[in-house]
């Protein structure tokens, strides 16, 4: 086997594990949700920058299962990941009444727990 074949085979999917899919199916209910939420949204500007986080997550998970560039694509993902639940609470809860968890609501908690777990996986796969 020539040490091409072997790379391409190491950044194919057969070389992605466990960690990795928990990674994909986070960020893929990420992406739904914003997109789901920004789609409803549009044409605000609160829509469209949905929709572009939702695309941000795809072209994540793209780029992943493509096997282009993975340790920068976790990399990126780790700010881009927390920016996101740093600007969810900004949006939110800074500076009015709601609270968390009773205003969350069942939307906001499926996506603040995919991020979390996305981010706990970027930063794993980061750290190998």
């Amino acid at each position: 086997m020539s040490t091409a074949t072997t790379r391409e085979t190491a950044s194919g999917i057969d070389a992605l594990g466990a960690i990795h899919w928990l990674g994909v199916l986070a960020a893929l209910v990420s992406a739904g949700v914003h997109l789901l939420l920004g789609v409803r949204m549009i044409p605000s500007a609160l829509g469209i920058s949905f929709v572009l986080a939702g695309l941000g997550f795809v072209g994540g998970v793209v780029l992943v299962l493509a096997g282009v560039r993975r340790r920068a694509v976790y990399a990126v993902g780790i700010p881009f990941t927390a920016i996101q639940i740093v600007l969810w609470y900004a949006v939110n809860f800074a500076g009015t009444d709601a609270s968390i968890p009773g205003d969350v609501g069942t939307l906001g908690a499926v996506d603040k727990i995919a991020q979390v777990v996305l981010l706990a996986v970027l930063v794993v796969l980061v750290r190998r």
